[in-house]
């Protein structure tokens, strides 16, 4: 099944010397100027830089594209070298087929603007599990996509129109009946993100929110920018495509090793394949852009990255929220001097940080995802075939943050733990 970067390379070169009219299939110019593509550096791979594609200096055109590419072939320039060249056509003919315009594709211009892009970028990655049940990464995508994009609506929400109303009084709230319940050393033991909520809530401008808005905007694309094109180079040309993507030196051993998973018909493979890509999504793709976020002006990234994680509910079925995975559990002395236990139903991690994220993907995401491809496929069929607009608009928990700090205030549970150890 593999078919090496130097045969390939090899049969464009005799086609090209034997001739037979295909020399004029090439688009006009390709091969006089395949040589100011070369070495060029991936500048806009994290999508942080500027609108577009990899390098501003690359063309948008699919077939141009592909031409440049053939030429390098042909010639036997190493993969290496032409290795944004490479990745520019791929992320051009993904974009193409999700029917996104990819040199205008600018994520820091807000959620109004890219609404159509957000929709038509997980509709693409439904579309692709729908069709290639291996493709699990591309299914969870499009399944957590919908909460994600739902998030960012009501964000840009509360940013535009509303402001943050009720945040932080509610935030104080539960920071209150904590010491109400068990005394200043309860307070002590909150989540950082809690206290960051209560803290500067009520400082959290429509400015911040616009920033943090785009860069997670930004997130969004360079997921779609560093996966898709593998995708789409697997779907349309198969391993060996990816081979070519190993040897220009775009991912290393354990992505190809991971896509070979992917491709070999076996559940337990598909699914160890799948969890590498998502590792590298959400360590080396976004990890230092979630943690960026985390840490834009103190505790206002930190607060709104813990909201975030507080209200999610994620739309895989099976799957708890954070605030149910890991809520807040701490030891406590009570009135009468008797060891307790303090529990509150929100999270005591931040969704930002990647190793209790990650935590949390490979404990409820990732196997509860492959039980539904694996065992419950017509349901998971139904909901990816909703039209997706539909999808992303039933997920959109945000603006219940109030109530829902406001329920956790009310459902502090304070209780000894010799208590507990009858039970």
């Amino acid at each position: 099944m593999r078919i090496g970067i130097a045969l390939r390379a090899t049969v464009l070169a005799l086609t090209a010397a034997v001739g037979l009219g295909l020399a004029s299939a090439a688009p006009a110019g390709a091969a006089g100027e395949v040589d100011r593509y070369l070495d060029l550096p991936l500048v806009n791979r994290d999508a942080a830089t500027s609108p577009g594609g990899v390098n501003p200096e690359l063309p948008y055109d699919a077939a141009e594209l592909r031409g440049l590419l053939d030429e390098a072939r042909a010639r036997g320039v190493a993969p290496s070298r032409y290795a944004a060249l490479l990745y520019q056509y791929w992320l051009v003919d993904a974009t193409n087929k999700a029917g996104i315009d990819l040199r205008s594709w600018d994520p820091r211009a807000g959620v109004e603007a890219n609404r159509a892009n957000l929709i038509r970028s997980y509709r693409y990655y439904e579309d692709l599990q729908l069709d290639h049940r291996e493709l699990q990464w591309a299914g969870m995508g499009g399944q957590v996509g919908a909460d994600f994009g739902g998030g960012l609506i009501d964000f840009e929400l509360m940013g535009n129109i509303y402001g943050l109303p009720g945040l932080a009084e509610s935030a104080r709230g539960v920071v209150a009946a904590v010491d109400r319940a068990a005394g200043p050393q309860a307070v002590a033991q909150l989540p950082r993100g809690l206290m960051a909520l209560a803290e500067a809530g009520s400082r959290i401008t429509p400015e911040d929110l616009h920033y943090i808005i785009g860069m997670i905007l930004v997130m969004q694309k360079n997921i779609f920018s560093d996966l898709m094109p593998m995708h789409d180079a697997y779907v349309t040309e198969g391993l060996g495509a990816l081979e070519e993507f190993q040897a220009a030196g775009l991912f290393g051993d354990d992505i190809m090793t991971a896509w070979r998973d992917v491709a070999s018909g076996d559940h337990d493979r598909i699914a160890s394949g799948n969890g590498t890509l998502l590792r590298r999504e959400q360590q080396w793709v976004i990890g230092g852009q979630w943690d960026s976020v985390r840490e834009y002006k103190g505790s206002v990234g930190e607060a709104i990255t813990y909201a975030s994680g507080a209200a999610g509910s994620p739309s895989v079925a099976g799957v708890r929220p954070p605030r149910e995975y890991h809520p807040v559990r701490m030891p406590v002395t009570l009135a009468d001097g008797r060891p307790g236990l303090l529990t509150l139903p929100l999270p005591d991690w931040n969704w930002s940080e990647f190793e209790p994220r990650w935590d949390y993907i490979t404990t409820e995401l990732l196997p509860k995802y492959k039980f539904q491809v694996e065992n419950n496929w017509p349901a998971l069929e139904a909901v990816m075939r909703t039209p997706y607009e539909v999808q992303m608009e039933s997920h959109r928990p945000l603006l219940n943050i109030p109530q829902l700090l406001d329920s956790a205030a009310r459902q502090i549970q304070v209780t000894p733990i010799d208590t507990l150890a009858v039970g």
